[in-house]
């Protein structure tokens, strides 16, 4: 099945750490670009020496009625692909095909716990503020977004999520450090440490797990001792 080439160029580059960057993408030649929140996008680009590097991307942004997406990108050491990208001057082009993936929310909507870390946040950034958008999306079902990182500086979009928070009252942010300094306030030690204060109707709920492969095994494992259905524990991994 031959799928069809889109040309995206950069639209905005904004630094979210030292290794990581937001890019906002517009798909040229159209007015709209369809897809669904926790879909993702297969970017090519063809090296000086004529290899052509492909490499899948979660979308970081709610589908709106325009033609743009976002990306959240890590800096991978010798990862050409991710080094390419985050290098990448507005305005420049590259080959992206897609929306590809069933990563999605399924129905009926429930209440749901959203576990993330590192950049394991882009679909469910994406998930949230398309749901968050409108009542009719989240029926008040109660959301809580678990994000685990190292530090305060690794938290992607914090101030979003805060702001979320603030304006929703059934969405519950809950940022988790592993190594905060001194002067945090907010939950410490692994993202799963934290997942069963907020877990405890697997009969009635749909957990979210994107990240690195032994966070999400954790988180699984975790919830699948709590009782839960694994046909309610939807997962992604980045490795």
């Amino acid at each position: 099945m031959a799928f069809q080439n889109h040309t995206a160029r950069l639209v905005s580059a904004t630094s979210l750490s030292d290794f990581t960057k937001h890019l906002e993408f517009e798909i040229t030649g159209v007015s709209r670009f369809g897809f669904v929140p926790g879909q993702w996008l297969s970017l090519k680009h063809t090296k000086p020496d004529g290899e052509e590097i492909t490499r899948a991307y979660s979308i970081a942004s709610p589908p709106v009625d325009n033609n743009r997406f976002a990306l959240c990108l890590n800096r991978v050491q010798d990862g050409y692909m991710s080094n390419f990208l985050c290098d990448m001057k507005v305005g420049e082009e590259v080959l992206a095909q897609g929306p590809f993936g069933d990563f999605i929310l399924r129905p009926p909507m429930r209440d749901t716990v959203f576990i993330a870390t590192g950049t394991g946040i882009a679909p469910f950034r994406a998930m949230l503020h398309w749901l968050l958008a409108d009542p009719v999306r989240h029926e008040g079902k109660e959301l809580w977004l678990a994000f685990g990182n190292r530090t305060e500086k690794d938290i992607y979009y914090h101030d979003e999520f805060l702001q979320l928070a603030a304006g929703h009252k059934n969405f519950h942010y809950m940022p988790t450090l592993s190594r905060g300094d001194s002067d945090w306030n907010g939950l410490r030690g692994y993202v799963q440490q934290h997942v069963p204060e907020v877990a405890q109707n697997g009969s009635d709920m749909h957990a979210y797990i994107c990240g690195l492969d032994k966070m999400v095994k954790a988180n699984r494992e975790l919830l699948k001792g709590m009782g839960w259905d694994r046909k309610s524990i939807l997962y992604e991994k980045y490795d």
